[in-house]
């Protein structure tokens, strides 16, 4: 059976990410990609966990908490445009990954947007190891979504493609916009 974007997203994450990796959630959100990556790093790697909403930060501490992985993750509540002002200089990553659109059951005019996920993803790049991938489910179907899927695909496009591979996985005969997962890997 093929896989929903979220689920292939995990898939992917899986493949690349060890124990005592450094990893980050761009947009931390309900806590499942937080909880997921810290299982997989495990008790000596690190993840570092962004997003701008209180209400995402604390459901998360609060995952985390149940589940004993608060140990390996740092938390940050502020855009993942500022993830250059918090990563050590030379520090190496295998993974990251976005969920792009908003927090769902959530206040809906609080989205990401191509101008703050571009920074991010150009801030991230550098610090991906060989081998390492950086995941975006990318949600539109909602105002401000389209020009935000507009920004990245012509951004992750003109990447050469000496240095990475880029995959794009969607459902082409699906109704209401339906997510899809661009994954960049590292050559």
């Amino acid at each position: 059976m093929l896989k929903r974007a979220m689920d292939y997203s995990h898939q992917l994450l899986k493949e690349v990410v060890t124990t005592g990796d450094k990893v980050v959630d761009a947009t931390v959100g309900n806590g499942g990609d937080t909880v997921l990556l810290a299982t997989l790093v495990g008790e000596s790697g690190v993840v570092y966990g962004f997003d701008i909403q209180k209400q995402a930060i604390e459901t998360t501490k609060q995952k985390l908490l149940l589940t004993g992985l608060s140990q390996q993750v740092q938390l940050f509540q502020q855009g993942h445009e500022t993830v250059a002002d918090v990563l050590p200089k030379n520090e190496e990553i295998s993974a990251a990954i976005f969920n792009l659109g908003y927090l769902p059951q959530s206040d809906k005019s609080i989205i990401t947007k191509g101008e703050t996920t571009l920074i991010a993803i150009q801030s991230l790049l550098p610090h991906l190891r060989k081998g390492g991938r950086l995941i975006l489910v990318v949600y539109y179907g909602h105002d401000g979504g389209l020009t935000e899927k507009e920004a990245v695909l012509e951004y992750v496009t003109t990447l050469p493609q000496e240095e990475c591979n880029v995959l794009r996985y969607e459902f082409i005969n699906q109704k209401n916009d339906p997510p899809f997962v661009i994954a960049i890997e590292k050559k």
